[in-house]
């Protein structure tokens, strides 16, 4: 009898873990086809939106769907990180010019320092404000994914997180656009100031190609080259985690190998391939898309496994610390860029 259970078990399984990431995938095509008729909000959005919106009817069914949803929350959600390599070629960095540079790094220490030290004397959450500051000072929604296995974050801060990105994000585009007419901004300043202050992807295009369209050629160049910012900080935050979890890194070179993700690796090496030349435009385009499509069933699953009356208990705080966040690195790309100018 006992064999029997153990063989039956497994085929029991999968359409538990099928049924998890089939809801998933659902949503996340949903939200993606939404966001493509609403690209100022986005698929990211809508999707940890949408699960968030949804999760009540899902949470007395967690135990069923969790296997399923744990799945898209994480071989799907880094899988979607390193597909976002193909876009990227090491030479934009250089390309982008040493004016850039300072701009990026600078409006990220700035980001990072003041999330750990305002997050903490407001009383947020460790992963909470860790995930504000580097979905605040790199790039959203896509930092926050990168972020999310490094530091074993819960669902619930990852929600949190992704909404206040969202919606400074709408903010930006409505406000950035007026801000750099009032200040007399070139195309390439505000391209510049678009690529560091703004956060998600579209949102950096929807507000640098309402000023031109050479600021949002510039903004595009400059906001893939500050996506490359996610390598050095997962690999800090993981290295961090495993140190706070009592697994040191040994002075041994498998050791340091074991604090390098495999998704970081590989978002690296397709990068290079970027560069090399070896993946055509029409796969970067369509492997684009796809990494979109994952990242959205990866949030639907973050949204979906939410425990909304904890969002509730977490109050405005967390949502305070993105408004200081986000005045700080819109002023930090400003300044720094008018010192690095003159």
């Amino acid at each position: 009898m006992v064999i029997v259970d153990a063989q039956v078990l497994p085929r029991r399984r999968m359409p538990v873990k099928a049924a998890g990431l089939g809801v998933a995938v659902l949503l996340g095509l949903v939200a993606t086809a939404a966001g493509a008729q609403v690209p100022v909000i986005g698929a990211p959005v809508l999707a940890v939106v949408g699960g968030v919106l949804l999760s009540p009817l899902v949470r007395p069914r967690a135990v069923a769907l969790e296997p399923g949803l744990g799945v898209a929350k994480g071989v799907l959600l880094q899988l979607s990180v390193v597909l976002l390599g193909a876009q990227l070629s090491l030479g934009q960095v250089l390309s982008a010019g040493a004016e850039s540079l300072p701009v990026m790094v600078g409006t990220l220490g700035v980001c990072l320092l003041l999330a750990w030290l305002v997050g903490r004397r407001l009383g947020v959450s460790r992963d909470l404000r860790t995930l504000i500051g580097v979905g605040t000072g790199i790039c959203g929604a896509s930092a926050i994914a990168a972020t999310t296995p490094a530091i074993r974050a819960k669902s619930d801060d990852v929600a949190y997180a992704i909404s206040t990105i969202f919606l400074f994000n709408v903010a930006a585009v409505l406000v950035f656009p007026p801000l750099g007419h009032a200040l007399g901004l070139s195309q390439q300043a505000f391209g510049l100031f678009a690529g560091t202050a703004v956060n998600d992807t579209s949102s950096v295009v929807a507000a640098a190609g309402a000023y031109g369209q050479e600021a949002a050629q510039y903004a595009v160049v400059v906001k893939l080259a500050r996506t490359l910012m996610i390598i050095p900080v997962v690999l800090f935050l993981t290295a961090l985690t495993r140190r706070r979890e009592g697994r040191p890194a040994e002075a041994k070179p498998r050791a340091a190998l074991s604090l390098v993700p495999w998704f970081l690796v590989a978002f690296l090496a397709v990068a290079a391939a970027h560069t090399a030349g070896l993946i055509p435009a029409a796969a970067q385009s369509g492997l684009h898309q796809v990494a979109m499509v994952l990242i959205a069933v990866a949030l639907a699953a973050v949204g979906l496994s939410t425990d909304v009356a904890a969002l509730r208990r977490a109050g405005g705080r967390p949502l305070l610390l993105g408004l200081v966040l986000w005045v700080a690195v819109t002023v930090t790309s400003l300044g720094l860029q008018y010192l690095t100018t003159r």
